[in-house]
């Protein structure tokens, strides 16, 4: 019998007009699915909290705190969990623990904004990595977000979107300490998580996070 795997995912409800987490968990938790993953959603952002942290295989980022920085030792708390071994996936506006600067090196990133709405070609730069086996190439409207890279790390590119004809970056993942990350800019509401290639996206990392290395 395989034993499940407990994921909490940070979001926020009242304060994310444009991102609420209840709009996504169905579509998550079937993604995701009930027979491998134990999920726990919350807002509560108490649950950074190094012992709520430890006691998870991973943690999902959701969070919509872009004028609403965490607590210094809540990002201490997360920061620990990373680099002792934790497992940390950031989807789309969950990018927003940049709000506390710390986090930022942490993500590999900062978001800088993003043109309008649209249509998206997204493609690989990584195509046999795990989190992209299986998925091919596609197409999908989303918030076309941008990044400044913190200089202190080089992360692993694994996807980019095109527009206006040049390509942007769209998933990476690098490692912290004796943890790993994972980021991934599709998620903006319910239809991103609906797609195929966004779904096995998600589940392949997931996966790639919580595998013992």
């Amino acid at each position: 019998m395989t034993t499940q795997k407990h994921v909490l995912v940070l979001g926020d409800n009242a304060r994310a007009p444009y991102h609420p987490l209840s709009n996504i968990q169905d579509e998550l938790s079937a993604i995701l699915g009930e027979e491998q993953y134990e999920i726990s959603y919350t807002d509560n952002y108490n649950s950074l909290d190094a012992d709520i942290l430890h006691a998870c295989d991973l943690f999902i980022s959701y969070t919509d705190c872009w004028s609403s920085p965490i607590e210094s030792e809540q990002a201490a708390a997360l920061m620990q969990y990373v680099h002792q071994g934790g497992s940390l996936l950031v989807i789309h506006n969950g990018i927003s623990l940049q709000s506390r600067e710390e986090c930022v090196e942490l993500i590999g990133a900062r978001f800088t904004g993003h043109p309008d709405y649209q249509t998206l070609d997204f493609h690989f730069t990584h195509a046999e990595h795990p989190i992209t086996d299986g998925v091919e190439p596609f197409s999908l409207e989303e918030e076309p977000y941008m990044f400044e890279f913190h200089p202190s790390g080089s992360v692993d590119m694994l996807m980019e979107y095109v527009l206006e004809g040049q390509r942007y970056p769209a998933a990476w993942t690098d490692n912290r300490g004796k943890g790993r990350l994972v980021y991934l800019m599709p998620g903006h509401h319910k239809p991103s998580f609906l797609h195929p290639a966004s779904r096995q996206l998600i589940r392949n990392s997931a996966d790639w996070l919580t595998k013992s290395v």
